[in-house]
């Protein structure tokens, strides 16, 4: 528990520093806030008064510390273009991202350490080097551009999965959400109908974000588990007679989790953040949306809340990753305990 509390205080200068680069990075874009919120045609009382409630007459230090004052009160404002408080929008949006985020974590976890034990079992095989090469080739690929050819394929041509959204608009009439997280919400209501529509809903966006953490997980458990594979301890079970299925599930796979752990909180970190693209090529209600929708529409209050509010989860989930290496390695325990 002293560890966690520690931790958590080390995390006050890194939740610090990120709101003042968000702050800073927004001051930086040429031309007036407020003028470019409003448009060239905005007359100068209309941006005086706009300048004067975003409180953008102060000096930039005020205008820092009110920033933060508002975020320890969690309060980011108000939209500008929809008139909306952004944690409203932060509240509606953000159980679209983390169930979209969740969903495709889940395929890159099964697929990516499963082809990647597999790959190390049976290195310098076929299936190692088709595991490599696949790889290499899902790190390569732009997430936009598979987004887009996995529309034309399966909603364009073949017509089985629909090409946007989250639920069709004929399911959605009889479905309410309740927790905003809808595979859970239709469960809870038993609208099978329904779930099988989110699930078709969600199956294209979460392949296409699966696609690089995927390919980093199988190359990082090969890695992993090559080098666990080529240890003492695993010669002796082998020696004993021990079953090579536990062997390599018991004895090499749990050793070698610890590097593929650190990967999986941070790609599912990045995929909390960078689902923009996906979010955007198939209209999903998420946070990366409505944050690039409001860098189109330079609606400051959205940008700022919407960054802050996904880089204190990534902190948050980075923190979660740390503390569960004590589980897997009680050696990393002991070396706290003794610190």
């Amino acid at each position: 528990m002293g560890y966690i509390t520690r931790r958590l205080f080390n995390l006050l200068p890194v939740l610090l520093g990120i709101t003042l680069l968000v702050f800073c990075f927004l001051h930086l874009i040429p031309g007036d806030p407020a003028v470019v919120m409003l448009g060239e045609r905005a007359t100068p009382e209309q941006v005086e008064l706009l300048r004067e409630r975003m409180g953008l007459n102060e000096p930039l230090p005020l205008q820092y510390l009110a920033f933060l004052w508002n975020l320890l009160r969690w309060e980011f404002g108000t939209s500008i273009i929809s008139g909306i408080p952004i944690t409203e929008e932060i509240q509606t949006r953000w159980p679209a991202t983390f169930e979209l985020s969740l969903v495709a974590m889940l395929i890159a976890i099964a697929l990516g350490i499963s082809t990647g034990v597999l790959a190390a079992v049976r290195k310098n095989s076929p299936w190692d080097n088709l595991t490599m090469s696949g790889s290499l080739l899902g790190v390569s690929m732009p997430v936009y551009w598979l987004g887009l050819l996995l529309i034309y394929l399966f909603a364009v041509n073949l017509n089985w999965l629909p090409p946007s959204g989250r639920i069709s608009v004929e399911v959605g009439l009889n479905f309410q959400p309740i927790t905003g997280f809808y595979l859970l919400d239709t469960l809870l209501q038993g609208n099978m109908t329904a779930l099988m529509d989110v699930l078709a809903h969600l199956i294209l966006p979460a392949l296409t974000l699966s696609t690089i953490p995927l390919a980093i997980l199988a190359r990082i458990t090969r890695s992993a588990m090559l080098e666990v594979l080529s240890q003492d301890y695993i010669r002796t079970a082998r020696a004993k007679g021990v079953l090579e299925r536990w062997v390599i599930l018991k004895h090499a796979l749990k050793n070698a989790l610890l590097p593929v752990v650190t990967i999986i909180g941070l790609q599912f970190g990045k995929l909390l953040g960078g689902a923009i693209l996906t979010e955007t090529i198939f209209s999903w209600p998420g946070i990366g949306s409505w944050i690039y929708e409001g860098i189109l529409a330079r609606d400051y209050p959205v940008v700022q809340g919407g960054v802050v509010f996904v880089a204190v989860a990534f902190v948050l989930i980075n923190l979660l990753v740390d503390i569960s290496y004590a589980f897997l390695d009680p050696r990393i325990q002991y070396f706290r305990h003794h610190a």
